[in-house]
């Protein structure tokens, strides 16, 4: 049984319409005046036009002296966190080679990617842990090199705090402009800045879109859209952090969603009650408080395994389980970008840097799709090795399935190799 107690206000219908044409004309111009452009629309946008785009060592330098050491220290720690997990997920991808029939020998080999561009917004907020997320995971992974772009802040550069970050996480070039026309120059290699095979990093309805034009012509990590926090509560919940819990993710934007999924009747009213007390204290209580009115939701079920039933429709971004035994949903949750078990565990720990990516689904993407990973940045890549023999005895089948698929060309391709070893000719391999 499910029982509504607050539901979100039906969403309208999203016209992006503006946002496709505008992201569309940006890259555009960028693919075809270069700089030129870049400079246009940060002009424009930000208020920046340097002599160059590349933060220099003196620019990072001065950063890193303007901060508190205790906020350097932390960021430190931050980092190794993630860096520590994403080396424990690259212990697990292995290569390998088999004998999958007598004289076939197939394997797997694991690739990274060249070169990754990590846009660090720093708009609305200075998003700090983006660099930890994006960057120290595509070192972790081995890639060659990382580019990295944030945005000038008040026409004075990349916020301090922002750039030590960048630093610190290993970004081998940064450059101090933001926006679409960043994530078109690092596409297309414009305004100094190195073209890159792969884009990563949040943003706003404008990024995501440019992240979306731009797939094909380079990898991306995921299109992922307004923040989202499910909460499994039982009557051992507290209602107090319960409800921080659902706020902490609506602060994010006017668009994300919070949901409380109870499975003690008494609860939802209590939360609701303590969500009204902390909203008249809370610094970004404009922002929570149309989020939470608009999306929030508020929902009892009768049983763990409809709260399980339910959670897996949704498939959200986060899922936290504040119950007398979490556990008992670690075995059974299917759909979710990164699950929080117990009260002890919050959102925010992973969204700052305890290790586990923050780079994670929403939109039901969850469905069918995990957050950033290490395996992002790698190319899983296959090889094949026959003894002639091998090659031999498997021409007829391949080639009659050639045949079959009118594919002649293909087909004679098999029957020359069987031809030639049947015959003891010479092959390429001569590893019999």
């Amino acid at each position: 049984m499910r029982k509504y107690i607050k539901k979100a206000v039906p969403p309208g219908e999203e016209d992006l319409t503006e946002v496709r044409r505008s992201v569309s004309d940006i890259i555009r111009a960028v693919r075809s005046d270069g700089e030129a452009a870049v400079r246009r629309f940060s002009q424009k946008f930000d208020s920046w036009d340097p002599e160059s785009f590349r933060v220099s060592q003196d620019e990072i330098d001065r950063a890193e002296k303007s901060l508190p050491e205790t906020f350097k220290q932390d960021v430190r720690f931050c980092q190794d966190q993630v860096r520590n997990f994403a080396r424990l997920q690259l212990e697990s991808i292995r290569e390998f080679e088999s004998e999958t029939l007598r004289g076939v020998f197939l394997g797997q080999k694991v690739i990274p990617v060249g070169t990754v561009g990590a846009y660090v917004p720093a708009g609305r907020y200075p998003l700090i842990s983006s660099a930890h997320m994006s960057i120290v995971t595509a070192k972790a992974a081995g890639v060659g090199q990382v580019v990295a772009c944030s945005t000038p802040v008040k026409g004075k550069g990349v916020d301090a705090s922002v750039l030590f970050a960048i630093s610190a996480a290993g970004a081998d070039e940064i450059y101090s402009v933001g926006g679409v026309w960043a994530l078109a120059a690092m596409a297309y290699g414009v305004a100094g800045i190195p073209s890159v095979d792969m884009l990563v990093g949040p943003g706003r309805a404008e990024t995501i879109e440019a992240k979306r034009q731009l797939f094909g012509e380079v990898g991306i990590d995921l299109l992922a859209g307004p923040s989202e926090v499910l909460i499994i509560a039982d009557e051992f919940a507290d209602e107090e952090i319960v409800a921080a819990d659902l706020l902490a993710q609506a602060e994010h934007a006017p668009d994300a969603r919070a949901v409380l999924v109870s499975l003690c009747m008494s609860l939802p009213n209590r939360v609701l009650e303590e969500i009204g007390n902390q909203l008249e204290k809370l610094p970004t209580a404009q922002v929570a408080r149309e989020s939470w009115e608009r999306n929030g939701e508020v929902i009892f079920v009768d049983s763990p395994e409809e709260a399980v039933a339910l959670s897996d429709e949704y498939a959200p971004e986060h899922i936290e389980v504040h119950t007398a035994e979490p556990e008992w949903f670690l075995d059974r949750l299917r759909n979710y970008g990164s699950l929080f078990l117990g009260e002890p565990a919050a959102v925010v720990y992973g969204d700052m840097g305890i290790g586990t990516n923050h780079t994670l689904p929403t939109g039901r993407a969850a469905r069918y799709s995990g957050g950033l990973s290490v395996g992002r940045f790698l190319k899983t890549v296959t090889y094949q090795r026959l003894t002639k023999e091998a090659s031999c005895r498997l021409a007829p089948v391949f080639g009659r399935q050639a045949k079959k698929e009118g594919l002649p060309g293909h087909e004679l391709t098999a029957l020359l190799r069987k031809r030639k070893y049947a015959d003891g000719k010479e092959g390429t391999d001569g590893s019999d």
